[in-house]
């Protein structure tokens, strides 16, 4: 039976990422503490593939994952699951919700909530938790230990650890969605769709005026599209940071393979992350001269050329 790791306890939005993958139906779930240990036991071949949050549309990209995913052995990206975020306040039965004094959750449902929070209990304090459903599980086993006295989840948290549900749909943003990836070892990648999507991190050899110009250029030029761009600390010392970076297309793809050659070529290193089918599941739009067939056909002219000269 395939198993797929995930960021748990149960009752997360990444599980219900997990059950929306279609191809994990029958697979075995292994609920994880973190990101980086859910990627680890892949790493570890203990399962065979993760499924992660990698970038929210209030907060931005996942700091764990991004930086999880650019360092350690390689892994890839082989799908993504885009899922609508709604969250609730739940306590133990009998609490009141003008007696919180203190709520529990992730750092990124609290950031789509704070406006909820401040205009209902301005009074409480927040309390960081490991993922919205460890803020409710914990509540549950551990009352007198937490430190908090509701928590915001997903309804199915709530309902899967016993609480009752204070208030409905708090979240400051009602269109907020967080997008989840599956990842696997690169053994195997999707083949192209015409509706894919590639992620790639970028290091620079040098610190210098234009450096991120040089390596943005390789995508315009073929008119490659970028969806996500984001700086992260690589970590080797102040101000070194690194790019990681969502485009449409394949690696299959001429434009796209020609652009990932010439990052290799001036980057100190690219990591490759994968190419993927898009959530969004949005045809996307080839210039006339970025098509296949112009890159193709541009090869076969400069091969006469360079046949004139041998």
């Amino acid at each position: 039976m395939t198993r797929y790791a995930y960021l748990g306890p149960e009752g997360t939005f990444t599980q219900q990422a997990l059950m929306m993958w279609g191809p994990t139906e029958d697979a075995e779930q292994v609920p994880c503490g973190s990101v980086d240990t859910a990627l680890e036991q892949l790493r570890a071949g203990d399962v065979d593939a993760a499924v992660v949050p990698i970038e929210n549309s209030v907060e931005g990209g996942v700091s764990a994952t991004l930086d999880a995913l650019a360092s350690g052995d390689p892994l890839v990206v082989v799908g993504e699951v885009l899922v609508p975020i709604t969250f609730v306040a739940c306590a133990r039965p009998g609490t009141r919700l003008q007696d919180v004094t203190a709520i529990g959750t992730h750092s990124h449902a609290w950031a789509q909530v704070r406006g909820w929070a401040d205009h209902t209990v301005p009074h409480a304090v927040y309390v960081p938790t490991l993922s919205t459903a460890s803020a409710a599980k914990d509540l549950a086993e551990h009352p007198g230990e937490v430190g908090y006295q509701a928590a915001v989840c997903a309804t199915v948290a709530a309902e899967r650890f016993g609480l009752e549900v204070l208030a409905h749909d708090i979240g400051d943003m009602t269109t907020a969605v967080t997008r989840f990836v599956i990842v696997s070892r690169p053994e195997w990648q999707p083949g192209p769709t015409g509706k894919d999507k590639t992620t790639v991190v970028l290091y620079q050899r040098t610190d210098r005026a234009g450096g991120l110009l040089e390596l943005l250029e390789q995508f315009a030029v073929r008119g490659i599209n970028m969806t996500r761009l984001e700086s992260r600390p690589t970590k080797d010392s102040m101000g070194s940071y690194c790019f990681s970076i969502d485009f449409e297309g394949h690696v299959q793809d001429e434009r796209v393979g020609a652009a990932l050659m010439s990052l290799h070529r001036v980057c100190a290193d690219l990591r490759f992350l994968g190419s993927y089918p898009a959530a969004a599941g949005a045809e996307i739009t080839v210039d006339p001269i970025t098509t296949d067939e112009a890159f193709r056909d541009a090869r076969r002219w400069l091969e006469r050329l360079r046949a004139l000269g041998g």
